[in-house]
């Protein structure tokens, strides 16, 4: 991630660049220095969930409440130390990176094949060293985060400008994260998260100004050596021949040492590029017209407010995104959608109405297996969610709304967007107004939203029986009953374990889930219980969508799902454990059970 081979380069070529720094003495000198202020951090929250997601079992589908215990600890020891934290999260794809998106996830979809290979012959977790964080980590870190009283944000374009950006106009004390793009942008130090001690509160500080020290360069042309070096807005292979040249030219007066590309950029940068009023003159270089207009697009994504280089264009530096849904959406809901999408409360429903583009990393599913694929599974969900938000009849000019989804699953090449349109609800009846599901505040709009919510489902024939629960145990039977109604491939047994587990996590603590053990790891209940999670994710967007008739807090996998305690109930029922033992003494309300059962 970010300026490629720059970290390493950092770490192993010039050590003087990184700093070991004390955090609790680092806050002291903040204060000292801002009177008034508290010192503050910005997270970068994508860069942080391997690291917080420290639980032993990861395939099975996440230890829930392992990890809100793990994330309080984070939270606890920066609080103890008098330091404020304000966590960001990606909330979009930029199409400028959407390349490098779709390689790195090309790239996962092999690591996810190796792994389902050894769980077949060993039964099985693999190492650590085959590590993925489990499925849906990262969107529900932020509402976890939200629930341990943290402020969360969620970016409406590219995660790291944004980081960036807000430390610099509230003079944070720092960025935490793990992208050397936080060493090009011009704004706070940048902390390493992974080199991050909790016990005695250290990191790395990468410094910007040695770095400039030791490349002999000024801090206005490293967005054009990060540019020549290969970041995600410009491809490695795109500026080959540039810093072919420039590395021939610098091993001919230095010969051949470590770390020389990053040096021989830095040198043909200074020497050749940066005229004396400190402009580039990116004209001279042997590239076609596209590939000098992508240098300058990458060179200016760094370029934050009120910044200004001898470089600059006013032009690329001011352009706006466009609203490409504008036309189908009212101003006040799109308004609406943003407010909440900044804030974290809500999950997809921004994304669709702003520019119509969704999209879905990868799942541990197995290409081998009889299983659909989460995407294929949960898609007519998203389509009625899509015709809830957006128009699903032609419009006067002929035009009509679909929505690119960008979602990875095994056979998927990534080579374009699948355009999805919106869909009617079954029930003609049920087409209510954003309007009334979001900004009405009398008693019968819950009614309203909860049917709407039930409709994107399409499960309102259950609706006496589902109307009947409250909370997690509602979420859970309303997705399990859609998942049986959309997978040909389940059994009893299978029912049996997402429903036994669902009961008994209600009644069991932290703790109590650290004893859960399994004998073996099964690659169908691998992917069942992904399966499972990726539909709580939908369940939340579904929430947002219709007023969120439901607490977000019922909908969490840490209220409704453990993936140790699921994997153990599915290897009784598949062994013919019967369902009351499965239970361990918990009732299940007869209905309930008639409903799933029939």
């Amino acid at each position: 991630m970010g300026v490629h081979g720059l970290n390493h380069f950092m770490e192993k070529c010039c050590p003087d660049t990184c700093i070991k720094v004390d955090l609790r003495k680092m806050a002291e000198d903040y204060i000292a220095t801002h009177p008034g202020s508290t010192p503050t951090l910005v997270v970068d929250g994508m860069a942080c969930v391997r690291q917080w997601y420290g639980c032993q079992a990861w395939v099975h589908g996440g230890q829930w409440k392992e990890y809100m215990y793990l994330l309080n600890q984070f939270v606890s020891a920066f609080s103890a130390a008098g330091i404020r934290l304000v966590f960001y999260f990606d909330g979009a794809v930029e199409e400028s990176k959407r390349a490098e998106w779709v390689r790195r996830r090309l790239r996962s979809n092999k690591d996810i094949a190796k792994i389902f290979h050894f769980i077949k012959s060993q039964n099985q977790q693999p190492g650590r060293n085959m590590f993925i964080v489990p499925s849906g980590l990262a969107t529900f870190s932020r509402f976890a985060l939200k629930s341990l009283g943290q402020e969360i944000r969620c970016s409406i374009r590219e995660g790291d400008f944004e980081i960036a950006s807000y430390a610099n106009s509230h003079r944070c004390m720092g960025i935490l994260g793990q992208d050397s793009d936080f060493v090009i942008y011009d704004t706070v130090p940048y902390l390493s998260a992974s080199k991050l001690c909790l016990k005695s509160m250290t990191t790395v500080l990468f410094s910007r100004e040695r770095l400039c020290h030791a490349l002999k360069c000024q801090k206005t042309e490293l967005p054009l050596i990060a540019c020549l070096l290969g970041n995600d807005v410009v491809p490695e292979t795109c500026v080959r021949r540039i810093r072919d040249r420039a590395m021939n030219e610098y091993r001919n007066r230095h010969g051949l040492h470590e770390g020389d590309k990053v040096f021989a950029v830095a040198e043909f940068v200074s020497s050749c590029l940066v005229q004396k009023d400190g402009s580039v003159d990116i004209a001279s270089l042997t590239l076609s017209v596209a590939e000098k207009e992508l240098l300058e697009k990458g060179m200016h994504s760094y370029v934050l407010p009120g910044q200004r280089f001898s470089w600059t264009s006013e032009e690329l530096c001011d352009a706006d995104t466009v609203c490409a849904m504008e036309k189908f959406v009212s101003a006040s809901i799109l308004q609406a959608a943003k407010e909440k999408h900044t804030r974290a409360d809500c999950f997809l429903i921004y994304n669709i109405l702003y520019d119509g583009v969704v999209e879905c990393s990868n799942t541990l599913e197995d290409e081998d297996m009889e299983l659909p694929s989460q995407a294929s599974v949960f898609q007519p969900l998203r389509e009625r969610l899509y015709g809830l938000l957006l128009p699903t009849h032609t419009g006067h000019a002929g035009s009509t709304a679909a929505v690119k989804e960008w979602f990875v699953f095994p056979g998927n090449t990534l080579t374009e967007p699948k355009m999805v349109s919106p869909r009617q609800f079954s029930d003609s009846a049920t087409w209510p107004d954003l309007r009334d599901l979001w900004f009405k505040k009398d008693t019968k709009v819950r009614h309203l939203q909860l049917s709407t919510f039930l409709a994107i489902l399409d499960l309102k024939e259950y609706a006496q029986v589902l109307y009947s629960l409250e909370g997690p145990l509602l979420v859970v039977l309303c997705l399990v009953t859609y998942i049986f109604l959309q997978v040909s491939h389940l059994s009893l047994e299978d029912l049996d374990a997402y429903l036994s587990q669902a009961v008994c996590v209600m009644f069991k603590t932290y703790t109590d889930l650290c004893h859960t053990k399994v004998p073996c790891v099964d690659p169908r209940a691998v992917q069942l219980g992904s399966l499972f999670v990726r539909g709580l994710t939908y369940l939340v967007a579904a929430n947002s969508a219709c007023g969120a008739p439901l607490s977000m807090e019922e909908v969490m996998p840490w209220r409704t799902f453990d993936g140790l305690l699921f994997h153990q109930k599915y290897l009784l029922a598949h062994s013919g454990q019967p369902t009351e033992e499965l239970m361990e003494g918990k009732v299940i309300n007869e209905a309930i059970d008639t409903h799933l059962t029939s």
